[in-house]
């Protein structure tokens, strides 16, 4: 015998099973939410760390830029490069003496701009020839052409190091351009500028909040340390640093914040600043061992916080059981009351959650549902009231429309060369192209017969000259979007096509189904637009004499007579091809 167990017992059921998760889930937390929480203080101090520190060292480097640039853009500076650019090989070396001095007092006072707490020691001016010009230190003949630094700072600003005697110098270079130079033009010359690196050691060397194991150092792109180490001497341009977070910034650009080995080969925990585009990345990191060390303390805090969160979740579990099993029964209970018939019943359930969704959905539904079984019922009283087969009821009075038809010329040509699939999809395109016009223009779709298109502008007012207007406007416009439409079926791998529309306006009478709400049209109007359709040339609109009679004002467009000896002899009727009339500008 099977054992029929209710929502309720289910749902305690789940508060047991909760209570037991969330007493294992605390079990598990006892040995492992110490670590997870340590791990996230130290990467918030790490990543605080390198963060200021890497923002302070962008922001020095950035300044040391714009100084540089600034004796790059000095007006004296320029001019006096652009005058050794031109000066020959016999008046260089007299000119270069004659300008030195001006070029001492550039510096000078550029000193004096910028302040000396840059560590300003060296600076030299290069020609677009890679000779160079002037410098603070002796006068050489040290060909550039070749420098590396020079071949970059042709193209850009940038900051780079070099090994000295004290550690490091900063090299600054800047490309030199002319006064009245434009964008694209090339540099007369470079300036490199030698600094002091005290400020950028500054940043680096205080180890507060970095404990006892703690360090902040910089790497260059050659992955060569550029700070000094807290555990070996002399480690700038000495020091190979191949750690993952380098790695991460100058292969992918991405900073990185975690656990590796670092350059002694232990484990740590670190952070780093990836700063790619100035050639360094700077790491903060603390031993792995100095950030483990509290958790036996923290292990007590965590298993007491535990066994309250299995608490509060044993009750909260239990509450939610509770508040779920009442809406449920009530959904179930409607539900058996729509299988028996009643379809009058509503939960109107409003807790604002997805059973609050899920009672509406129902709520829609079993309304839907007796709508549906009262139209049933309506439509098999109507057809039990109708005589024999008759399905469609004609109205009893007639109205002028406007009838058009759109019919695909050569479709059984092209048709034959398709698949069915192919056929199908593209008397789709086809048809709903042009419906998708006829209802920009307000007009309405009847229906479509093969690869033609029915549509009508109901209820015509003559004598109301913007709505004549209207129907032309949107016969033209089905005519002009030919292109487009050959463009959507080239991108759908279709055959281009052309078509053919033709326009009556006469009375017509509307048949209105008994199994559809949908109408049709029928009348002499409607053959006669069927059977001019077939004299119209591809591409181009025809309309029936009626239709003529009351657009002859329009004199933007032309009106001109098919001769149809068949039309005019047995139906004395005329057909005439509608254009729309070319102004001098167009016709040119």
């Amino acid at each position: 015998m099977a054992i029929s167990i209710n929502l309720g017992k289910k749902l305690i059921f789940l508060v047991m099973i909760v209570s037991v998760v969330a007493l294992s889930i605390t079990g598990f937390l006892s040995f492992n939410y110490a670590d997870q929480i340590l791990k996230q203080r130290a990467g918030d101090q790490l990543l605080g760390e390198s963060s200021v520190r890497g923002d302070s060292l962008r922001i020095l480097f950035e300044s040391r830029i714009e100084q540089n640039n600034i004796l790059a853009k000095d007006p004296m500076i320029q001019l006096l490069v652009s005058q050794m650019n031109q000066s020959s090989e016999n008046e260089f070396q007299e000119l270069k003496e004659n300008n030195r001095r001006d070029f001492l007092i550039q510096i000078q006072a550029y000193q004096r701009l910028i302040g000396f707490s840059i560590g300003f020691e060296d600076v030299k001016i290069i020609g677009a020839n890679g000779k160079v010009f002037f410098s603070l230190g002796a006068n050489t003949d040290e060909d550039f052409t070749n420098d590396p630094f020079f071949k970059r700072g042709q193209k850009e600003s940038f900051i780079e190091f070099e090994p000295a005697e004290s550690g490091k110098k900063m090299i600054v270079v800047s490309p030199i351009v002319a006064s009245d130079s434009k964008k694209g033009d090339e540099p007369i010359g470079v300036i490199i500028s030698r600094m002091r690196t005290a400020s950028i050691d500054n940043v680096l060397i205080s180890r507060s909040g970095l404990g006892e194991t703690g360090e902040v150092y910089i790497v260059n792109d050659k992955f060569m340390m550029l700070s000094e180490s807290r555990f070996f001497e002399n480690a700038v341009f000495e020091q190979k640093v191949d750690t993952l977070p380098v790695q991460k910034c100058f292969n992918e650009g991405e900073e990185y914040i975690g656990f590796y080995k670092d350059y002694r080969g232990i484990p740590i925990f670190g952070s780093s600043y990836c700063a790619n585009d100035l050639g360094i990345t700077l790491l903060a990191e603390i031993d792995q061992s100095e950030v483990e060390k509290p958790i036996i303390i923290l292990q007590e805090r965590i298993l007491e916080t535990g066994i309250v969160i299995t608490l509060v979740m044993g009750i909260v579990a239990f509450g939610i059981s509770k508040s779920l099993s009442r809406p449920l029964t009530k959904l179930k209970n409607a539900a058996n009351k729509i299988s028996s018939g009643d379809f009058d019943v509503r939960t109107k359930i409003n807790t604002g959650d997805e059973i609050g969704e899920l009672s509406h959905a129902f709520d829609s539904m079993a309304e839907k549902l007796q709508e549906s079984i009262i139209e049933i019922k309506r439509k098999e009283k109507v057809i039990k009231q109708l005589e024999g087969d008759m399905l469609l009821k004609f109205s009893q009075h007639e109205q002028n429309d406007c009838v058009g038809v759109i019919d695909m010329s050569d479709s059984t040509r092209i048709s034959s060369k398709l698949s069915d699939q192919d056929v199908t999809k593209l008397y789709e395109i086809f048809l709903n192209f042009m419906a998708k016009i006829i209802r920009e223009y307000n007009g309405e779709v009847v229906k479509n017969i093969g690869d033609a298109l029915m549509f009508r502008f109901p209820n015509v007012d003559i004598a109301d000259q913007k709505v004549l207007k209207n129907i032309f406007e949107c016969c033209l416009s089905m005519i002009e979007s030919h292109e487009k439409l050959q463009e959507k079926l080239k991108a759908e791998n279709m055959p281009q096509i052309d078509y053919k529309i033709s326009l009556t306006y006469g009375a017509v009478k509307v048949a209105e189904s008994t199994t559809s709400n949908i109408s049709d049209i029928f009348g002499p109007t409607v053959n006669r637009c069927f059977k001019i359709n077939s004299l119209c040339p591809r591409n181009s609109i025809v309309i029936g004499e009626n239709m003529n009679k009351i657009s002859k004002s329009f004199s933007e467009y032309s009106f001109d007579e098919l001769v149809v000896a068949e039309l005019k002899q047995k139906y004395d009727y005329r057909v005439y091809e509608v254009r729309r009339k070319l102004d001098r500008t167009e016709r040119k």
